[in-house]
């Protein structure tokens, strides 16, 4: 039995509009349009809405989607596919809720120790279990420096992005510690850093001066980025913002 897309809609989660749009670009076409100009879907249209949104849920970009789709042949194997990459998103976000766990753990403890506004935590990776495509979301107000890092990353091996992302947590510790230690944002020692990681930023592409202070402030403002300093050391984010703003006045003019 056919069903019309605002029954589709209730069923799937999907607003008709967005239904709609996945027509239009050619990854769900509906199996037929009423005289009444209405959209109507077969079964064969509702599994490929759930593969679609098993694919978006794992993070896959609609072009991407659409070429999957398109390559498959059968439905039984690609499912059999798209549960094993569910099975492995399961563990993937296991391990993130386990980074997460224990920080909260830790930040707890050192608030009942009444240390929590000077002390530091240091997890081995505090990016563990985050997928290297979901850097590209928190850096969505930064498009193309989103592009380049996504391509480099895609040539990475696992084991090269996780010495990335344990480096990451490396530098923000060591920031955190000038900050314990009673450094300016302004004082030499964080200004090497903010050096440090302007020149890690320019060897992807050519950063501007105004585009490297919007990713200071961005280090307060993307909930992201923010949450990320603050599991280090309270105050970490915006002391990362002025040791940022400070080193473009200075260097970068």
């Amino acid at each position: 039995m056919d069903r019309p897309i605002a029954e589709v809609a209730r069923m799937s989660g999907v607003t008709a509009r967005t239904l709609r749009h996945y027509g239009e670009i050619g990854l769900l076409p509906p199996a037929r349009i009423g005289a009444n100009g209405h959209r109507y879907y077969a079964e064969r249209q509702l599994l490929q809405l759930q593969q679609i949104l098993v694919l978006r849920a794992l993070g896959v970009g609609l072009p991407e989607i659409g070429r999957i789709l398109a390559e498959q042949v059968d439905e039984v194997e690609a499912l059999r596919h798209h549960h094993r990459r569910l099975l492995a998103e399961r563990d993937r976000l296991d391990t993130l809720a386990g980074t997460v766990s224990r920080t909260i753990a830790e930040l707890e403890q050192l608030r009942k120790d009444g240390r929590a506004m000077t002390a530091i935590n240091r997890p081995e990776n505090l990016f563990e279990g985050v997928r290297p495509s979901q850097y590209g979301e928190s850096l969505r107000d930064f498009p193309e420096h989103a592009e380049e890092v996504a391509r480099r990353v895609a040539a990475m091996t696992p084991q090269e992005v996780e010495a990335g992302q344990r480096e990451r947590t490396a530098q923000m510790i060591r920031l955190a510690e000038l900050m314990a230690a009673g450094h300016p944002a302004d004082a030499e020692p964080v200004q090497a850093e903010a050096d440090a990681q302007y020149r890690t930023l320019a060897r992807l592409r050519s950063v501007s001066t105004e585009e490297y202070r919007a990713m200071g402030r961005s280090c307060v403002e993307n909930d992201a980025w923010r949450a990320a300093y603050e599991a280090i050391a309270p105050g970490l984010a915006a002391y990362q913002r002025d040791a940022i703003e400070a080193y473009a006045a200075a260097r970068l003019g």
